[in-house]
């Protein structure tokens, strides 16, 4: 697939800059702003008001992490453990689903999608995950029912009509090594949906995210939609145990990586790193080397609390008891990024980071 990938590298900067729009092409700004899971800073996460939201406030793409469920639908939540996102853990009906599960490596309790029907899962409610740290959002609890991958692929579609512009999608694939060992490969839905909605393309409005490695590898020889490799400040793909990311990072590894994909999304701290109290440090060589390979790069997670700032963006008296939930400088945070030569930012508060590079 090397001539594919060559293609796409040359069509991607156009991709970029021009995109298909409702009848005409439209001049899309740099970097790219990806919303994660939505305006997820202001609405419940991965739910339509924080969808809608985001576009409205300007994102160029809406991301939905998927995870399946017992039925085979592909849905939409952070994670496949719901009790912290949904009102699971309050229905009585479903308190003998309690239980624990290996996910990756790490044991985890709690109510998992695989164990519900879809039906039974969009009698849940969503609600507000770092209600601590959003404590207006949680306002909007009990709202919203979980979604599917259709629906948020119908929201973008709806709201490039709305605005005017076309809004991509940034779909995640979570745990799909995970999956598989539990019968359900999330691989054939998720095609069938990008075939059916006309998302196979290297010029579609669509950027396919995940962690796992073999996943991507897979997708490569079935779509010429974009592909883009996630990789963490520590750890490594779930598929791959010998592997860590730091060694992904490299220009040997990055070379590697843009034999099957398009895209790398990597953790802010990998392109501006922070020392022991939390300031920023120079940027890394990790961008221009990921240039150099034919790779974009995408940054997350851009958040305005002081909690994920460095302590140089960082504002009010630290005093303050609510001072980590306090908003600090997002803006100057995505300015240097935008300086480094980001291509795209996923962001929980997207109005800021499109305001910011403009």
């Amino acid at each position: 697939m090397a001539y594919r990938r060559a293609m796409i590298r040359y069509t991607l900067p156009l991709l970029l800059l021009l995109a298909p729009c409702v009848g005409h092409a439209q001049t899309m700004s740099h970097p790219l702003v990806i919303a994660h899971r939505g305006a997820s800073g202001e609405r419940p996460e991965h739910t339509r008001a924080a969808y809608d939201l985001a576009i409205d406030q300007g994102a160029d793409f809406i991301e939905p992490d998927l995870v399946m469920s017992r039925d085979g639908v592909l849905i939409v939540r952070h994670e496949n453990e719901i009790g912290g996102t949904t009102d699971v853990a309050s229905r009585p009906a479903f308190a003998d689903r309690r239980t624990t599960r290996t996910i990756d490596g790490e044991t985890v309790t709690g109510w998992f999608t695989e164990d519900f029907t879809l039906a039974e899962l969009k009698t849940l409610r969503a609600r507000e995950r770092l209600f601590d740290l959003r404590p207006s959002n949680t306002a909007f609890d009990g709202q919203e029912p979980i979604l599917t991958f259709q629906e948020v692929i119908d929201i973008a579609r709806a709201g490039s009509v709305r605005v005017g512009r076309t809004i991509g999608i940034a779909p995640e694939l979570k745990h799909p090594s995970y999956f598989i060992a539990r019968g359900l490969p999330m691989e054939p839905p998720f095609l069938e949906a990008l075939v059916a909605n006309a998302l196979m393309e290297a010029t579609s409005p669509i950027i396919v995210q995940c962690f796992e490695i073999d996943t991507l590898k897979s997708l490569d020889q079935s779509t010429d939609a974009p592909l883009l490799q996630l990789m963490a400040s520590s750890s490594g793909p779930a598929d791959h145990p010998g592997l860590a990311y730091a060694a992904m990072v490299t220009p040997a590894g990055l070379a590697d990586i843009a034999a099957y994909a398009d895209f790398i999304g990597v953790e802010t701290t990998l392109i501006e790193p922070r020392d022991s109290v939390g300031s920023a440090l120079e940027p890394t060589g990790l961008i221009p080397d990921a240039h150099a390979a034919g790779l974009k790069v995408v940054g997350w997670t851009f958040r305005a609390e002081n909690l994920f700032l460095p302590t140089g963006d960082r504002r009010g008296d630290p005093r303050d008891p609510r001072y980590i939930a306090l908003p600090g400088d997002l803006t100057a945070q995505v300015k240097r990024f935008e300086a480094y030569g980001i291509d795209a930012v996923f962001s929980d508060f997207p109005a800021i980071a499109v305001a910011a590079r403009r």
